[in-house]
């Protein structure tokens, strides 16, 4: 048994991530403020003994014997992240800071939840690791996407300085249950307005490109990164390649779904990428690791959560 912590246990990934985490046997705690996480997430773990929910903000210190962290608390859709952009990038840097000086405090592991957003509007496709990116430090979006760069150097600097063992993984367009149907992502945008026979909206012409992986892949990726040699930090990206236009994703939506919805067209929003799909050649070879769950079985599994709520 690992006594394991996870910030922003309480959100889309973070719960699944718990549940994994719980059913192999370890102790969790939970660390979320409850941002854009919520307990309904959890609450099949509440009455688990190896569980524990803490209410806390990670830009202020925690403490706790832990042997390995799970960095994940920050808002990661454009509608939350850009409410409160100062709080973003905060959470993104000051939160980082605080879970590796935890890691470093109590030699703990520390698995780094980075994000496809690193590369901004990519020049180079399919993004390989090794990619600077290409992106707008002054926009709409750097809040996330400059928050969660400043990270990975705080986390490389750890490491390098501290000899804090750490974890980096770019986490790529990811959907599944608990979802919020509200979060402004565009799997469960199409899905919610699809079940209601809204307009289906698209942003541009709807043909950038995005690759979707379902919440268990990614899931398994993290749990095999974490368990990686201690002097492999990554960072490894963890997503499907196969891609798919936003045209093409809406019109697998409205069959699957048997809507009657119509599609529309709005402008899009700033620094929207055009493409993104990653190289998962280094999850391939270090984690043994690649997507086993296609887009139509996920997403009819999403649709049945949707429909449940």
């Amino acid at each position: 048994m690992k006594r394991i912590l996870v910030s922003g246990g309480a959100g889309f990934i973070g719960s699944h991530l718990c549940t994994r985490l719980i059913k192999e046997g370890h102790y969790v705690t939970c660390l979320d403020n409850f941002f854009t996480g919520s307990q309904d997430n959890i609450k099949h773990l509440m009455n688990e003994p190896n569980f524990e929910l803490v209410e806390h903000d990670v830009t202020f210190p925690f403490f706790a014997e832990v042997d390995e962290i799970y960095n994940l608390a920050c808002p990661a859709s454009p509608i939350h992240y850009q409410y409160d952009p100062i709080q973003t990038t905060k959470t993104s840097v000051l939160g980082t800071f605080n879970m590796l000086g935890l890691a470093k405090k109590v030699n703990a592991k520390m698995l780094q939840a980075s994000t496809s957003e690193v590369y901004g509007d990519p020049a180079i496709h399919p993004q390989p690791e090794n990619y600077w990116g290409n992106v707008n430090p002054i926009g709409y979006r750097s809040c996330y996407d400059e928050g969660k760069r400043c990270a990975e150097t705080l986390c490389m600097d750890y490491f390098r300085q501290n000899k804090v063992r750490v974890k980096i993984i770019r986490i790529f367009n990811t959907y599944g249950p608990r979802m919020l149907p509200n979060d402004g992502r565009v799997v469960s945008n199409f899905i919610t307005q699809a079940l209601k026979n809204e307009d289906i909206t698209i942003y541009g012409d709807g043909r950038q490109t995005r690759s979707f992986q379902y919440i268990d892949d990614l899931v398994e990726g993290m749990v095999r990164m974490m368990n990686t040699e201690d002097d492999f930090t990554g960072p490894v990206n963890i997503g499907n390649t196969h891609e798919f236009s936003m045209l093409e994703l809406a019109e697998k939506v409205i069959q699957l779904v048997g809507s009657v919805s119509k599609i529309v067209f709005k402008p899009l929003p700033h620094d929207d990428p055009r493409q993104r799909q990653p190289d998962i050649t280094l999850a391939k070879e270090k984690l043994g690791w690649q997507p086993t769950i296609e887009l139509e079985e996920g997403l009819l599994r999403m649709t049945e959560y949707f429909k449940q709520i």
